[in-house]
């Protein structure tokens, strides 16, 4: 199994390459417009395999406020 990373997260795709994938690192500023255009087309590939898993953990997240909410749940 494979993990989908942000940017954020680069350190641990390098120490662990089989296990954990993260966005291409952004092209120079005297990179060619292709690769320019290739990194955009990966970082947005990836991007969009990693969106269903995001929402997934957004959705449990906002049900989490209604666990601390101590008031009438109607009233929320």
């Amino acid at each position: 199994m494979k993990a989908q990373v942000d940017a954020g997260h680069r350190g641990l795709a390098k120490d662990f390459p089989e296990q954990v994938t993260a966005p291409p690192k952004k092209p120079g500023k005297n990179a060619s417009p292709d690769e320019v255009a290739a990194w955009e087309a990966a970082r947005k590939a990836q991007s969009s395999r990693r969106i269903p898993v995001e929402h997934a953990n957004a959705e449990h997240k906002q049900r989490r406020s209604l666990q601390r909410y101590i008031g009438r749940r109607e009233y929320y």
